[in-house]
């Protein structure tokens, strides 16, 4: 039994069929004989070629995402040296061999290929390799890899959000989420059927009626997703904790779900409920194929955690996706210019915000631009009321923000997670969500003149409106229960109400 030995990747990063074939190229290009040479056997097929008993690892490479099954230069000198000892000739390093630049930063298992067959059983681990290397890329928030699962189209992301109590962390007091499947939203959008007919009918008048029988039914299908149309969501409130456990440093919101009806259920029921979400939009799990259910949460460790504590099965080959930490890959590469730091501002004196800091929930949709209003949306009951001012440590523009809508609701963080994710890989053609029933402000001082902002992209437009913000330090905000103006809704949960929360409450819980 050979030994199980674990070597540094670096260094490890020149394609095994890759070498043979191109030396096969060198002699095809320099008219060498090589068939009529005392070595010649030694490339007479891939077979003969990996006898030589070459040292490998797989790895993927970082800027195309693909496996490869690598060696190392000083094993191709060794090769060399072989048959000047044994055959007398020297053979030159061949060019043009494909150098990958691993991914993996790990200790990675040492294997030696001696014969053809333990190549083949080797390459056939590839995809499992990819599997594990896109399920970190993307864990890491790497954007091109993230960017090509919207852009593949046919994927599932499914945002989640548990509120759960300070006290015990293992007692969740809400669940919500929100899911688009893109591939259904894709597969019925115009442009996709448009693209199928067109293929195939050539009459102008088949394609007229197509149209317009694809316009009288645009609710089937749209890309990109509508997010009051095609994402499918919920709202769950442990009734077991309901009105009885309240969080003091970050008060929930459980009865001011902005999307749609709130369920009350057992807490015994609700790992049940969650299981079969997932069931419902996963595909089968694999160890060499990715699964279509994508996983989103912003700061979704903390959501892992309550979901393994529940005993949930999660497919192994599911991708997931943190949008803070996607956000601040963004940021980190100059992707979303520069901004000021809404922690570290004051009025008077900004300062620049620092590549490795993260923005809330809140703070990412007030940092990006709000999408323009479409022809026949529904307006959002909440766009006349008069902006309260912002706490401490949020930007002061409110951005794709949707007005009257409560943060700390489980149901309104995870459809805004979805909402903002969609902002962030695909802003054109975005219709802002309008919610079933919204949240007045509740009592506070004089109301400041904020204004809108566009999406920073330099320090000066924020300067500005921090510089113009006034903190009312003295003054208190009334904690008494904010009313809900319903909208196509009357139910009671409907008019319940909880707390207006103080800043932004996420670095706290989020970390």
């Amino acid at each position: 039994m050979s030994e199980f030995v674990l070597v540094d990747p670096r260094g490890w990063e020149y394609d095994l069929a890759s070498v043979y074939s191109a030396y096969m190229g060198y002699f095809e290009s320099h008219n060498i004989a090589w068939y009529e040479r005392s070595w010649g056997h030694l490339f007479s097929s891939f077979e003969e070629f990996v006898a030589f008993s070459w040292p490998v690892i797989t790895v993927t490479d970082v800027w195309t995402g693909k496996a490869h099954i690598v060696t190392r230069l000083t094993s191709i000198g060794a090769f060399l040296k072989m048959i000047k000892t044994r055959f007398g000739e020297t053979l030159p390093q061949a060019p043009n061999i494909l150098q990958v630049t691993p991914f993996e930063t790990s200790s990675r298992h040492l294997r030696t290929v001696s014969d053809y067959a333990t190549y083949k059983k080797l390459h056939s681990t590839l995809p499992a390799t990819i599997l594990s290397a896109l399920k970190l890329r993307v864990r890491a928030g790497e954007p091109k890899a993230i960017q090509q699962l919207w852009a593949s189209r046919d994927h599932t992301f499914l945002a989640i959000d548990f509120e759960w109590s300070e006290r015990n962390e293992k007692s969740c007091l809400e669940w919500g989420y929100a899911a688009v499947r893109c591939g259904v939203c894709y597969f019925y959008s115009s442009e996709h059927i448009l693209m199928f007919f067109h293929s195939i009918l050539k009459r102008t008048l088949l394609l007229f009626l197509l149209t317009l029988i694809i316009y009288l039914n645009s609710s089937v299908g749209h890309w990109p997703p509508i997010p009051d149309a095609n994402y499918r969501k919920g709202h769950y409130i442990v009734g077991d904790y309901v009105d009885k456990v309240v969080n003091k440093h970050c008060p929930t919101h459980p009865w001011q779900y902005s999307f749609g009806e709130s369920q009350v259920c057992p807490k015994g029921k609700l790992p049940q409920i969650i299981q079969a979400v997932i069931s419902s939009l996963s595909s089968p799990d694999s160890e060499t194929v990715p699964n279509t259910l994508v996983l989103v949460g912003h700061g979704i460790h903390g959501d892992l955690t309550r979901m393994e504590e529940m005993k949930l099965r999660l497919p192994h080959n599911m991708l997931i996706v943190d949008t803070a930490v996607f956000e601040r890959a963004l940021f980190a590469a100059g992707h979303r210019g520069a901004m000021v730091d809404p922690h570290g501002s004051t009025p008077g004196n900004t300062k620049g915000r620092s590549s490795g800091s993260t923005l809330s929930l809140e703070n990412l949709l007030r940092s990006l631009p709000a999408p323009a209003p479409t022809t026949g949306q529904p307006p959002n009951p909440a766009a006349n009321f008069t902006q309260q001012a912002t706490g401490p440590g949020l930007f002061p523009q409110l951005g794709a923000m949707i007005p009257g809508v409560l943060m700390h609701n489980s149901g309104n963080d995870a459809f805004l997670c979805l909402y903002a994710l969609q902002l962030l890989l695909q802003p054109d053609g975005v219709e802002a969500p309008a919610p079933k029933k919204v949240a007045r402000p509740i009592s506070w001082s004089a109301p400041v003149s904020m204004g809108y902002l566009s999406t920073p992209t330099g320090t000066g437009g924020l300067a500005a409106d921090f510089s113009a913000m006034t903190i009312h330090a003295a003054r208190h905000r009334s904690h008494s229960p904010a009313p809900m103006l319903a909208v196509n809704n009357t139910s009671k949960s409907s008019r319940r109400a909880s707390l207006q929360p103080t800043g932004d409450g996420w670095s706290a819980r989020r970390g």
